[in-house]
């Protein structure tokens, strides 16, 4: 077992008298804030306002929405704290109004290595700090009132290949964040810092090694070093035992599993730890010796029946949620939420079809518990893939599956509602794209969940119907939360994704804000004639977009007639020569660019180039 750095005395007692903090802050106005990646630090992503029910949930409209990025992955949660909605994507971190979408602030982060992709679960908030992980490996502090760099902390080695895409957890003065990257061959880790300074407190390698419990798993021991095990989504905590739920990685390699013989612990498993000291208490191992990729990535769902029983329910990308007795830790009930179709134990050279496994599955966002109904609701992918074995090599950095992966036959999506003490079915809906987004049910009887399709849809949470489907024009692939201002709900999503092509990757990354008949609010910022928000606005779109063949300085030619317009402020000219240019200019619009983002570009052209008489 790893040995942890303890604590002092006092910080202990600190996470002690936390708990009642946290849930003081919750309790005061239920349901007001959304202040963790999954409402709260249990996971159950249940919210208790009531407002939006079956009978008025197609009045439910778009207020206003903000775009936060170019073109790039947004798999980010949304925190709402005290009117504010914090989130992000690989290199943005931005503070938004939970009422009207506009931006309070914006950190841009410059990486002091950027050989990596960026990409972001999300951020964390506690005590007045932003906190969330880079793309270059390290751990930042953001005042959240500013937005300014408070502190940073080297977490990782992007020439290893390690990635800090995990949504960090914070709680009682401690962060809490893993490092990933299995496909690379890093040996994962979860790592606890100091909220006030980001020192290091402890860290707890998923990988064992050594004389630490596990590493007798690893057969060929030498391959434990580049195991994998990478912590790449979000965590749960129970404030009450003080334990970290954490979900763990698959093995490197993900197919030659000859390379690396033995059960491989602690991949494809719930790690739980001390939350105060990092030491092991239990694990659970959903698949030992894994050729198929089956992550665990999705935090765990923590809750109590009636008598006294203690669940935990994971999903996995093994296409099953699965719930075991946290106190005998006897598996209760494991039950399919996409197509299963497992291949044999062992890969071969001439390729095999699994169904789901790689991309397929319940991927970073898992079951989540409806109170009212005592449902879990779990979004997942349906895909199948072709795999074929080769031989894995390693080198630092490089990617090596120790084979090939194909996808075969379309990919869809399903929303599954069972029961949550048996596991019988109660309902589920087949989505012609995956789910990926969070799941969010409430107290009103309804439950809120989207597609990579860009389908925001609203179900009847005891039967399943859907109540209303709302086409957003952004895939939605992060945080979908609701929250409550002046006495009235809000639901909120991060909206438009490009990460993943193949699954029908739609839009540009935005928050997107909706209420009951949003049209007797008062005008949106969203609404608001441009300004300076919208030439910045401009400015990135036109540096991530266009720059690559109009150069930085906007010399327009050959495109003339583009030129002409900027240049006479022609606005109505100017937008529809973007939406429908002549070659070789690509279209973008609608795929790439909405409506606002044309306006902000044309805005920040004007600014920039266009003649004022």
């Amino acid at each position: 077992m790893t040995q942890p750095t303890f604590l002092t005395r006092g910080l202990a007692a600190l996470l002690a008298s936390a708990v009642a903090g946290i849930c003081m802050a919750q309790d005061a106005s239920p349901g007001a804030q959304w202040l963790t990646y999954n409402n709260h630090l249990d996971g159950q992503r249940f919210s208790p306002l009531k407002e939006i029910t079956p009978a008025n949930a197609a009045q439910l409209g778009e207020v206003c929405r903000v775009q936060i990025d170019g073109p790039t992955s947004l798999h980010s949660d949304l925190i709402v704290v005290d009117g504010v909605i914090y989130t992000g994507t690989g290199r943005e971190t931005v503070a938004i109004n939970a009422t009207n979408c506009a931006l309070i602030w914006r950190y841009t982060y410059t990486p002091d290595d950027d050989r990596n992709s960026p990409s972001t679960r999300g951020v964390a908030v506690l005590n007045g700090r932003v906190f969330r992980g880079t793309v270059d490996d390290r751990l930042i502090a953001l005042d959240a009132a500013t937005g300014k760099l408070v502190w940073k902390t080297v977490i990782g080695s992007p020439g290893l290949g390690e990635s800090s895409a995990a949504a960090p957890l914070a709680w009682g003065g401690v962060v809490y964040m893993g490092i990933s990257g299995s496909e690379l061959g890093v040996r994962g880790r979860v790592i606890a810092f100091d909220a006030e300074t980001g020192r290091e407190l402890w860290r707890f390698n998923t990988i064992p090694m050594g004389k630490e419990i596990g590493a007798q798993t690893w057969l060929r021991p030498q391959t434990a070093k580049t195991g994998g095990g990478g912590v790449w989504g979000a965590m749960t905590l129970d404030v009450t035992t003080g334990e970290l739920f954490v979900p763990v990685g698959n093995p490197w390699p993900d197919i030659d599993k000859a390379y690396r013989p033995g059960a491989n612990l602690f991949t494809d498993s719930i790690v739980v730890l001390d939350a105060r000291t990092g030491a092991l208490k239990w694990w659970h191992q959903g698949t030992p010796e894994d050729w198929m990729d089956l992550d665990m990535v999705a935090p765990p769902v923590l809750y109590r029946i009636d008598g006294g029983r203690d669940y935990l329910v994971f999903g996995g990308k093994d296409g099953y949620v699965t719930a075991v007795d946290r106190d005998t830790h006897e598996q209760l009930f494991r039950v399919p939420v996409t197509t299963i179709e497992h291949a044999p134990k062992q890969p071969s050279k001439e390729g095999l079809r699994m169904c789901p496994g790689y991309a397929g599955g319940v991927e970073w966002n898992g079951p989540a518990f409806d109170r009212l109904n005592h449902s879990l609701v779990t979004g997942a992918v349906d895909a199948c893939f072709i795999v074929k074995l080769g031989k894995a090599s390693y080198t630092p950095g490089g990617m090596n599956f120790g084979g090939s992966v194909e996808p075969v036959g379309p990919t869809t999506g399903w929303i599954t509602a069972i029961d949550s003490v048996t596991g019988e079915l109660r309902w589920k809906y087949h989505t012609d794209k995956p789910v990926v987004a969070g799941i969010t049910p409430t107290a009103g009887g309804v439950t809120f969940a989207g597609d990579l399709g860009g389908n925001l849809f609203v179900f009847d949470s005891k039967t399943g119907a859907v109540v209303n489907k709302v086409q957003t024009g952004g895939s939605l692939a992060g945080g979908l939360v609701t929250y409550e201002m002046s006495g009235r709900q809000y639901v909120a999503f991060a909206d438009g994704n490009i990460s993943r092509n193949a699954f029908g990757a739609l839009g540009l990354p935005s928050v997107v804000i909706m209420a009951l008949n949003p049209g007797s609010l008062p005008t949106t910022a969203s609404a608001a004639a441009p300004g300076a928000a919208a030439v910045g606005a401009g400015r990135r779109l036109y540096s991530q977009i266009c720059a690559a063949c109009h150069g930085p300085e906007g010399n327009l030619v050959p495109d003339h007639k583009l030129s002409a317009a900027v240049g006479r402020q022609q606005r109505a000219a100017t937008i529809a020569y973007i939406k429908s240019p002549k070659p070789p200019m690509p279209k973008l619009y609608p795929d790439l660019l909405n409506d606002q983002s044309i306006s902000d570009v044309t805005e920040y052209l004007y600014q920039q180039w266009g003649k004022h008489d």
